[in-house]
């Protein structure tokens, strides 16, 4: 393992002179004091009992700064010293003879590091976890991990496909030209499924998504899982899962439960950079008024069952189906009136309608709203206008891509 530390330790500036410790005053002077420390005796032979507290302090100190008040209120600087609190740890972890469990403590301390904290040393994290990511799948081939029964692909049952009558349809187009779509469906805001223009994308035939390739690519990676079928739910809630345990939990059902994986904004692309360059943007995007930068990017993962409640979102939507099917039906916003946004300002985008099982008494209007429906299929490109309001089933297991512009 004394490789491991040459290659991250390669990735640390020269000496601790040229090491980056710069903070604006919002960050206490005794905060900078015991990163100072962290710093000095990462060039230093401290023992590791000592390299770990130091870092646990600045941890637990940056963690309560970013859990206190709403998100979009944690200063930078506190996101930052989280970082290097992370970057810290893990160098303690393993600077000298890591064992199996150290290494992967490591993997979900840079993890914790790339969704809390904010970029440090031109990312030095996600660089790290790559090299920490290569000796997880090492250890794995040479113990034998990849026979062990889970990995075996399992048997998925087929769904029962809903019958979608013809009137109510989305439209289907196979590749129109940018200008088709834009006249056609972008500026009158016209819901339809664009076939063939993902047919490329590595994810769907040089490396099909699949739960096996999901565990070789990202199985030790630590992410944000929604749990439970909707969020609506009163049982629904977040948590920080590795994806195996997300995969063994809920999508092989050990546990007996349901989860939607949805790792918001571009997390998970973010932070696994295989599964990244298995997608494309689509075309149609550069249709945007902004910038490709301004593009948002979710991955959508989940059993069977899973649902997104009737919504509508700010911008315009592509909707890619990877893995499996889902049952998507759309309301257009001219009847608002007739869906029965809930009340609260949290909330205000969402119907109160089960929109498959409707209280036709407390909810009297929604019968009359039309819609559009269809079973989106691997391949299958959803256009969904902004606005628009959208009511998603999974129902299969199933893996999707959403490119959110405006």
């Amino acid at each position: 393992m004394a490789v491991l530390w040459s290659k991250i330790s390669a990735l640390l500036p020269l000496n601790e002179e040229q090491f980056p410790l710069q903070f604006s005053d919002k960050v206490e002077s005794s905060v900078v004091v015991v990163l100072k420390r962290s710093r000095h005796q990462l060039y230093s032979d401290a023992t590791s009992a000592s390299r770990l507290l130091n870092a646990q302090i600045i941890l637990d100190i940056s963690w309560e700064k970013l859990n206190t008040g709403t998100w979009r209120h944690v200063d930078k600087e506190w996101r930052r010293v989280y970082s290097y609190g992370c970057l810290f740890k893990v160098a303690a972890l393993c600077r000298k003879d890591p064992s199996g469990d150290e290494i992967l403590q490591a993997v979900r301390t840079c993890d914790m590091g790339l969704l809390m904290g904010a970029a440090i040393m031109d990312n030095i994290l996600q660089v790290i976890v790559q090299i920490l990511q290569g000796e997880v799948r090492k250890s794995s081939e040479e113990e034998g991990e990849t026979d062990r029964p889970e990995i075996k692909r399992i048997k998925i049952e087929s769904p029962h496909i809903p019958v979608i009558r013809e009137e109510l349809a989305v439209p289907r187009i196979r590749c129109p030209s940018l200008e088709s779509f834009n006249t056609n469906y972008l500026l009158p805001l016209k819901p339809v499924i664009l076939e063939g223009v993902i047919e490329h994308w590595p994810a769907l035939n040089k490396h099909p998504w699949s739960i096996e390739y999901l565990r070789s690519v990202a199985g030790c990676r630590t992410v944000p899982v929604e749990v439970g079928s909707r969020y609506t739910d009163e049982s629904w809630s977040q948590t920080l899962l590795t994806v195996n345990e997300f995969i063994d939990r809920y999508i092989l059902n050990k546990d007996g439960g349901k989860a939607l994986g949805y790792l918001a904004q571009h997390q998970l692309f973010d932070q696994i950079p295989e599964l990244k360059e298995d997608i494309r943007l689509p075309d149609y995007c550069c249709l945007s008024e902004g910038d490709e930068d301004d593009i948002t990017v979710n991955a959508w993962f989940g059993p069977g069952g899973t649902v997104s409640p009737l919504h509508q979102d700010p911008q315009q939507n592509l909707l890619a189906q990877v893995v499996g099917s889902k049952y998507i039906r759309l309301y257009s916003p001219e009847h608002t009136d007739k869906l029965y946004p809930h009340p609260s300002q949290l909330l205000h985008n969402t119907s109160q309608v089960d929109v498959e099982n409707p209280d036709t008494e407390q909810f009297p209007e929604f019968a009359k709203a039309p819609y559009l429906e269809c079973v989106l299929q691997p391949g299958d490109v959803l256009f969904i206008p902004v606005q628009h309001w959208h009511y998603i089933r999974s129902l299969e297991l199933s893996f999707s891509v959403s490119f959110w512009w405006t």
